[in-house]
């Protein structure tokens, strides 16, 4: 399958959604609250109706997921399923922190094959699709080669939550044995990985939402995304993602 025209569809409308939601950023727009006390904003709603809507008008049998409005099954037969995350990282939308991204993933046959970042705040976009590399404002994206975790760095979210999943000893051994950690949270973390620009992101919840386009985007940079026992895809509420050299020395401190 020619997955280029879904690649050039899913970048195009993460762009422009994206540019959606700066119409609403640092202008005091207020959020509601859902039932786990996560925010949400009309710029949310509004970047997902859009891509919804565009997705709808060119590929109308496929399903979609959008964290703000749920599920739309596909018509009977179809393999494909679109996973739309409008801004990832609303709570640093909502203090006018940059670090949030449009989240754009395709499925096929339950595979990630084609995902979207883009972060409008930093204006970066980081997409890929299966054997067509990954890509970073136009140039190949790639994961660093540093293979020693006291010279990496680590991102994360939010330690609290390390605590609350039972994930608390083992954040504390790779904390000790990281060169640095850093609170570049939500997808702009990953974004640094992917990049090059840091070694490792751990979260230790994730909805699948959350994570659309990175299996596929880490496969193509020569990283690794998955679960923290090492199992590769979107699927396990949990994520971390590293360079290559570094995942054996990661999933050790994680077993412990």
């Amino acid at each position: 399958m020619n997955l280029q025209p879904h690649l050039d569809f899913a970048t195009d409308l993460a762009y422009r959604a994206g540019r959606i939601t700066l119409g609403y950023f640092n202008v005091g727009v207020r959020p509601d609250y859902k039932a786990d006390d996560s925010p949400v904003t009309a710029a949310d709603r509004a970047a997902e109706e859009f891509i919804r809507g565009e997705i709808e008008k060119h590929y109308p049998t496929h399903a979609i997921l959008g964290e703000e409005f749920g599920e739309k099954p596909s018509a009977p037969a179809s393999a494909f399923r679109w996973i739309i995350d409008p801004i990832d990282g609303t709570k640093s939308f909502l203090r006018g922190v940059p670090l949030y991204g449009v989240l754009i993933g395709l499925e096929i046959d339950s595979e990630i094959k084609v995902g979207a970042a883009y972060y409008p705040g930093t204006d970066e976009m980081l997409c890929a699709a299966d054997g067509l590399g990954a890509w970073w404002n136009g140039r190949r994206a790639h994961v660093s080669q540093i293979a020693s975790l006291d010279r990496a760095f680590v991102c994360y979210t939010n330690e609290r939550n390390m605590t609350k999943q039972g994930r608390g000893e083992a954040w504390k051994r790779i904390n000790t044995a990281a060169y640095a950690s850093r609170g570049w949270s939500d997808a702009y973390g990953y974004l640094c990985v992917a990049t090059g620009r840091a070694e490792a992101m751990l979260d230790p919840i994730m909805n699948i939402w959350d994570c659309g386009p990175f299996p596929v985007i880490f496969k193509e940079a020569g990283g690794y995304f998955g679960s923290w026992d090492g199992r590769e895809g979107h699927t396990f509420d949990e994520a971390l993602a590293c360079n290559a050299v570094i995942k054996d020395q990661m999933l050790k401190l994680i077993e412990g």
